[in-house]
């Protein structure tokens, strides 16, 4: 499976970089990375032992949690694609919060492999953009979601 070699969650500046899904500062995180696959955004993880639901299967909650963060990451890197920018390039990305979460669980996600979300990026407004993320498991799906994410507030900025 693929790994993330340059993800817009690199270039977050410190401030923003303490999410408990993809922040690299947080600690205690999950620290997912989303990147750039063809015309695809993609997130690849693999859940720890604490991640368990039941012996051998994946906690839903960390899936929904992938799905969240893959879904504000993808946001970022097609506002910051828009904007001229791409991934790795050093420039400050634009950062998202979820308007809305929606995941659907297709079949027992296996545990002890990496999972691999993969995302399309629709933009439905100016500062709000929808993704479709599919999350697979040795190749097979496992889930779906969908997040609605939206610029991040001025209020929520240090500037």
């Amino acid at each position: 499976m693929n790994e993330i070699k340059h993800a817009i969650q690199d270039d977050y500046p410190d401030d923003f970089a303490w999410c408990y899904g993809c922040g690299r500062l947080n600690e205690e995180g999950h620290h997912f990375r989303t990147g750039v696959e063809g015309e695809k955004t993609v997130t690849v993880y693999t859940p720890q032992p604490e991640h368990t639901a039941l012996p051998g299967f994946v906690y839903g909650g960390l899936i929904a949690s992938l799905i969240d963060c893959h879904g504000t990451g993808s946001a970022a890197i097609e506002l910051h694609k828009l904007n001229g920018g791409s991934v790795g390039d050093g420039a400050e990305p634009p950062r998202f919060v979820t308007a809305s979460l929606h995941v659907d669980f297709m079949k027992p996600t296996p545990h002890g492999v990496p999972l691999k979300a993969v995302g399309t990026v629709e933009k439905i407004h100016p500062k709000k953009f929808k993704v479709v993320t599919e999350v697979f498991a040795e190749g097979e799906i496992c889930a779906k979601g969908e997040v609605v994410a939206v610029v991040m507030p001025e209020t929520f900025l240090n500037k």
